[in-house]
């Protein structure tokens, strides 16, 4: 099931994506949901065209976890050594924007770089979750884009700036709640060529590993973000690039860079 959240005449809603295909200018369709899906749902059975509306953030999260050097490679093309743990980092809750919205190239830097992820959704609040009850917690997945300032992450010893500007996480186009996510394809593209293309079987650390590792240390609430690492292949982004985050059985996440200001 795919769910998306969305405005139309200034409300927000939650609405099952139904139709054949992803593209949103298509011939998809959402039945809006009665409340918030996290729990038990009903549909409303008014449905609007998907190209009707505007995709939002597919979740508001409490915070947005995410784990860095979860891919050899990508480790090994920026010239780091692969971590023996997890190794967790935050984007703010001001980062997260959704699918169509415009990236911000950051004033503060001159070095900006994709990286395609899978994000988990967290479904209820969890802590201390035992790696054989991780699938009960999680609500779903959808794409995520990492967006770092490259220069500014190799200048300070912290990534907060680097990794927390505003519009640095985006997400979407929806979660995908029914999806074995053990080996599926990551692809980013930039004005439709190719840079990355790993699948998620190459992660060191697996999602069970990851959710475990972060629940031991902190609460996780419904909506919170959960993002997994990205293969190697990351490069730079400019004003005017249209960079794309696919995922098998997602979707498409695009976004534009813009100048801030």
């Amino acid at each position: 099931m795919r769910i998306a959240r969305f405005s139309i005449d200034g409300n927000v809603a939650f609405g099952v994506v139904e139709g054949e295909g992803s593209d949103p200018s298509g011939d998809l369709v959402l039945d809006i949901i009665k409340g918030i899906p996290y729990a038990d749902f009903e549909l409303s059975g008014v449905k609007v065209p998907l190209s009707k509306v505007r995709l939002l953030p597919p979740v508001l999260p409490n915070k947005v976890v995410a784990f860095g050097r979860n891919y050899a490679e990508h480790a090994a093309e920026l010239g780091n050594a692969v971590p023996d743990a997890p190794f967790a980092f935050f984007k703010p809750t001001t980062s997260v924007i959704g699918s169509g919205d415009a990236i911000e190239y950051p004033s503060f830097s001159s070095e900006l770089h994709h990286e395609a992820e899978l994000a988990v959704v967290i479904g209820r609040m969890c802590r201390e979750v035992p790696r054989e009850r991780v699938k009960d917690v999680i609500f779903g997945y959808t794409c995520a884009n990492d967006v770092t300032a490259r220069d500014v992450q190799k200048r300070e010893k912290q990534w907060a700036r680097a990794k927390g500007f505003d519009t640095s996480c985006p997400l979407g186009p929806w979660v995908e709640t029914d999806l074995d996510p053990s080996d599926v394809t990551i692809q980013a593209t930039v004005n439709g060529g190719q840079r990355q293309l790993g699948r998620t079987s190459e992660m060191i650390h697996s999602i069970e590993d990851l959710i475990v590792n972060i629940s031991d240390a902190m609460t996780l609430l419904p909506g919170d973000v959960i993002l997994t690492g990205t293969p190697a292949g990351v490069g730079p982004l400019n004003v005017g690039d249209e960079v794309a985050v696919s995922i098998e059985g997602i979707g498409t996440l695009t976004n534009k860079v813009i100048k801030r200001g």
